[in-house]
């Protein structure tokens, strides 16, 4: 915005979060026309298991219709919205609420100082993001052509998987949306595979749940769905059973002891325990 107006770029940009932190970012591209400028910067996911750590996220601002306001547009590598019970509506960009609103305070800040309206329209694209796309739940959230712009406060946290939650949420709420009673979520591949075929589930209905069992069990306690099934190899499941909601080996351990108690209690032979 201020190499569209004053007709230069800085180094690094400092922008607001909303939490109030002020980061400093250094640009890894950044390009002026005529009529429209674009910047980009790389995108670090810290320990998230995030796809897009490393991609290059550009975002390019231009004059838009008097009276329009910001608008948002999705370029090469950022999806569509298609299916309802998404934060945004089908037809829109998958730009979140959150994202729309920190680019949007940005830009109005920019041009009250220049003490004209913010009739902007805002393009965000990030190079190769439909394959990345491939490798994350977009595709049965209803977000065609690419990835998703998400946040909420700006910040990764380590080990957050902030990204994979937030999949999990907006997978329920496409599935209660489109008027689903039943989803299934598996902790990996093969346990979805046998899940799905088993009920012969739409993949709308498939929840990849990972080691979040936590995240789907919180999720549903208030935002319930008529049927819930649990997939997942014996030694996950085992652990969820005695109470951890988040079931990578890392963060939580199987009690055989726990275990042995249970097969007992069951009749199994000594030789299994």
């Amino acid at each position: 915005m201020l190499a569209l107006l004053h007709g230069k770029f800085e180094k690094n940009v400092t922008i607001q979060l909303p939490g109030g932190e002020e980061p400093t970012f250094p640009l890894s591209k950044h390009a002026l026309e005529s009529d429209q400028a674009s910047a980009g910067i790389i995108k670090d996911a810290g320990d998230d298991p995030d796809v897009t750590h490393g991609a290059e996220i550009v975002v390019t601002v231009k004059p838009g219709m008097t009276g329009d306001g910001i608008t948002f547009q999705a370029g090469e590598g950022v999806g569509t919205v298609t299916l309802p019970g998404l934060p945004v509506p089908p037809g829109e960009p998958a730009i979140n609420p959150s994202p729309r609103k920190m680019i949007s305070e940005a830009i109005q800040a920019v041009a009250d100082t220049q003490g004209q309206a913010a009739d902007f329209q805002v393009t965000i694209s990030i190079p190769g993001g439909k394959i990345l796309a491939e490798k994350t739940m977009n595709g049965r959230l209803g977000i065609v052509g690419g990835l998703s712009i998400l946040g909420t406060t700006g910040i990764v946290r380590p080990y957050s998987c902030s990204a994979w939650i937030h999949s999990i949420h907006s997978g329920i709420e496409v599935a209660r949306a489109t008027g689903l009673t039943h989803v299934a979520a598996a902790t990996g591949k093969t346990s979805e595979a046998a899940i799905q075929e088993l009920y012969q589930l739409h993949t709308t209905a498939l929840i990849d749940m990972g080691d979040f069992a936590g995240g789907v069990l919180k999720y549903l306690r208030h935002h319930p769905l008529e049927k819930l099934t649990l997939a997942g190899g014996f030694g996950k499941l085992t652990k969820l059973a005695q109470g951890h909601m988040d079931l990578h080996s890392s963060r939580s351990e199987l009690d055989f002891t726990k275990l042995a108690t249970c097969l007992d209690e069951l009749g199994a032979s000594a030789e299994t325990k």
